[in-house]
């Protein structure tokens, strides 16, 4: 890798977390501490907006499934030390990287970070077990892989907000992990691929923070079925109200939903968006 890579994330044992990748279930994924350099890491998080003004940078979650959250996707908005990051991430010697690990060909970066970028989430916020959109389609880039780095110092086991990975069934729970300060995950993105963010119990002034991107090919995956879909979610197994009726009632009122809203911004003068 270049140098100026080589500033920002640190050296990697490429065989190491490709055999940990290969191995990994319920899915392929590694993960490693202390990803970037050091010093900065903590510039990373010390430029990271607080949850309030985050709330008039991005767009703020507020549905069952997925509320208490902001996400920031705009680089406008971005300090240098964040676009530094999403820079490096993009880089054609870490796609090189990323390929070579997980066996991908022809990684693309999303030059648009759907989806991606700066994520905030405040106490109360929750991100129920799902998986992903599988394609971008004005574009027919096809989704492959997730990378998660956290920048929460100090973070406290019983504050909740750990990254689960479940089973296709959403049955067994695999792997876990505490968003701790300097961690880095990458998993592969597919039908199988279910994975969430336990309920936040954390203080009210502290906030959860990660950095999210998303890797492409044009090459459609070998097991895709050719049927695009949004985000898919699911209840843990212990959530049987929120499967059998919270999460029913949540999809039939989606469309009721989105009419409001078209006609809130037409009012509003705001357009189509």
């Amino acid at each position: 890798m270049s140098s100026n890579l080589w500033d920002r994330i640190r050296p990697v044992d490429e065989e190491a977390i490709r055999a940990c990748y290969e191995r990994s279930e319920p899915f392929p994924y590694f993960c490693i501490d202390d990803f970037l350099q050091p010093e900065f890491a903590l510039a990373v998080s010390e430029s990271y907006p607080g949850y309030e003004a985050a709330t008039s940078m991005g767009r703020a979650f507020s549905a069952l499934s997925e509320h208490g959250k902001v996400q920031i996707c705009d680089r406008a908005e971005f300090a240098d030390p964040v676009a530094q990051l999403d820079d490096a991430l993009r880089h054609p010697e870490f796609l090189g990287l990323l390929e070579r690990v997980t066996g991908i060909p022809k990684l693309l970066a999303d030059d648009e970070l759907v989806g991606g970028g700066m994520h905030l989430m405040s106490s109360g916020g929750r991100l129920d077990v799902h998986v992903d959109f599988n394609l971008i389609e004005d574009r027919a880039l096809h989704r492959r892989l997730n990378i998660l780095l956290f920048f929460n110092e100090g973070w406290q086991a019983e504050w909740g907000g750990r990254l689960e990975f479940w089973d296709s069934a959403v049955r067994d729970r695999g792997s876990e992990y505490l968003p701790s300060f300097n961690r880095c995950v990458v998993f592969e993105t597919s039908e199988r691929s279910f994975h969430g963010v336990t309920p936040l119990s954390c203080p009210q002034e502290s906030v959860r923070k990660s950095f999210a991107a998303y890797y492409y090919t044009r090459e459609a995956p070998e097991e895709w079925d050719g049927r695009r879909h949004t985000t898919v979610f699911r209840a843990r197994p212990e959530e049987r109200f929120r499967r059998g009726v919270l999460m029913p009632a949540e999809f039939l009122l989606r469309p009721v939903r989105r009419t409001l809203l078209k006609l809130k911004r037409r009012v509003l003068g705001e357009g189509p968006r």
